[in-house]
């Protein structure tokens, strides 16, 4: 805003005027982190981790770690593609097979 309350043509709470209603709620949606089973990692191992990295209580992580046993993935987290980026590498460095995507 200029300092007389009027908004600049630089202001950032300006919406492109050619973006559809839908093109504005794709970019809104958030994003997800999936981990996937694997033949590697026990289940404590991967009750473990999404205790000590999303700090979730137990019966959350375990049946977090369930879905992704018996279904074969797990959606463990979303929100912003930063934030999910950030999580997938912290899957990666505890082992875990992990990817992100756009929440459906």
């Amino acid at each position: 805003m200029c300092h007389d309350g009027r908004v600049s043509a630089a202001s950032p709470v300006e919406v492109e005027p050619d973006l559809s209603p839908d093109e504005i709620t794709v970019l809104a949606t958030p994003w997800v982190t999936i981990v996937w089973n694997d033949p590697v990692n026990l289940m404590s191992y991967v009750t473990y981790v999404f205790q000590k990295y999303f700090g979730y209580d137990e019966k959350k992580a375990e049946k977090l770690m369930m879905e992704v046993h018996e279904d074969g993935k797990s959606v463990v987290s979303s929100g912003s593609r930063e934030e999910m980026e950030r999580d997938v590498q912290a899957m990666h460095e505890y082992g875990l097979w992990a990817t992100l995507d756009k929440q459906s």
